[in-house]
């Protein structure tokens, strides 16, 4: 029983000595720059899915087209996808280039964009695209910020995706301080080790090239499936903390529980699609960024780690209270070790953003969210045969 723990407590330290790497990457922030650095160039397609999305989408083209970057160097293109509202009304008259779907797949982002793609890259002559929601809040200097990035040679920037209504209730408040840990370890650790940051699968921008031979993910985490499809074909996502654009968070356990539950189930199958392809490629051609993105496939969460590490605690004392000393004080030193370290994590990120105060005190309930997360992850991914996409209701109506 003795080794058996020690072998737990061994595959415990691999995922979370990867997890303490990229918060050692981190630590170097970067230098900021002047946006205008760089004279404007990159000609843009600012690419949104909307299904029914009328109480939000007015204001985003009014915001996108308020934007610090020449008009005439960016297109803003909405796909009403199977709209029944007033989207496509409301966003054309506020001056986006609307294009209404009303065939095809329904039930998802992936459709919608592979879709506006279709009719819109071969006939423009585009640099990049930058995908946001329909919700989203831009900063005025993102496409400067992304236009001196791409003229560095990047391929893929994924900028840096906040949460924008943290004050409306305990679930917004606890996405907001884990975006900013997410952020902070996920993207700016990972980007500063040379390895592909996360597509947040909002306000990311990428070459139009690279979209035109990979075109959009595919599955109910669209923007995690082509992330590994960009890893295989050797084109890393680089973080830039400057561009800044900001998303609603779900506000109530009902409706996180949809979205959650769909990016449970999605990054499960997308990582067991592609996770024997990256270790693969990764091992032939020697290259660390495809081998992280291996390890990240293969590895489980945060979450699921921590669960782990209670529940072998847990089962070490109840064995040992039942049926005598059977684990020694130096498990029981090493397993408590490791929930120490899992719990200061997320704290050491708040630290280096230098978060204020309700960051932290939103944090602290991250274990009701563990475990509401673990039973979640376990259902949707080995109980349901099917798990549908549904849209996250945006705005204060929010009820299609």
């Amino acid at each position: 029983m003795a080794v058996l723990a020690w072998l737990v407590i061994i595959a415990l330290l691999v995922p979370l000595c990867y997890w303490y790497l990229l918060a050692f990457g981190s630590l170097r922030k970067r230098q900021p720059f002047a946006p205008d650095s760089v004279e404007p160039s990159q000609f843009f397609m600012l690419a949104i899915p909307a299904h029914n999305e009328e109480t939000v989408i007015e204001e985003t083209v009014a915001r996108l087209k308020r934007l610090h970057y020449p008009e005439s160097l960016y297109h803003i293109n909405i796909v009403a996808d199977y709209c029944t509202d007033r989207t496509a009304e409301l966003a054309r008259a506020a001056g986006a280039n609307v294009y209404e779907r009303q065939s095809g797949e329904r039930g998802g982002k992936s459709a919608a964009l592979n879709w506006l793609f279709s009719v819109t890259l071969p006939h423009q002559p585009y640099d990049a695209v930058i995908v946001f929601d329909a919700d989203t809040q831009v900063d005025p200097d993102f496409l400067s910020a992304m236009n001196v990035r791409l003229s560095q040679g990047h391929q893929a920037i994924q900028g840096q995706h906040a949460i924008s209504n943290p004050s409306e209730g305990w679930f917004p408040a606890l996405t907001w301080a884990l975006f900013l840990v997410d952020n902070r370890f996920q993207n700016l650790g990972r980007s500063n080790l040379g390895f592909s940051a996360k597509n947040m699968g909002d306000s990311i921008c990428i070459k139009a090239d690279l979209l035109r031979k990979l075109a959009w993910g595919s599955g109910l985490t669209e923007d995690y499936n082509l992330r590994q499809k960009m890893l295989l074909a050797g084109a890393p996502i680089f973080y830039e903390p400057q561009a800044v654009a900001y998303g609603e968070s779900p506000r109530n356990w009902s409706e996180a529980r949809a979205q959650r539950a769909r990016w449970l189930r999605g990054t499960h199958d997308s990582s067991r699609n592609y996770a024997n392809q990256l270790l693969k490629q990764g091992l032939h051609d020697k290259d660390p960024m495809v081998l992280e993105g291996a390890l990240q496939a293969l590895l489980p969460s945060y979450s699921t780690l921590t669960m782990i590490c209670l529940l072998a605690l847990m089962f070490c004392f109840a064995a040992n209270l039942l049926f005598g000393p059977l684990f020694s004080g130096a498990v029981f030193a090493a397993l408590a070790g490791i929930l120490a370290l899992l719990f200061i994590y997320p704290l050491v990120g708040l630290a280096l953003e230098r978060a204020p105060l309700r960051a932290y005190l939103a944090i602290l309930t991250g274990p009701v969210y563990i475990v509401w997360r673990t039973v979640l992850a376990i259902k949707s991914r080995y109980w349901q045969k099917q798990v549908a996409w549904i849209r996250t209701p945006h705005g204060k109506r929010g009820d299609e």
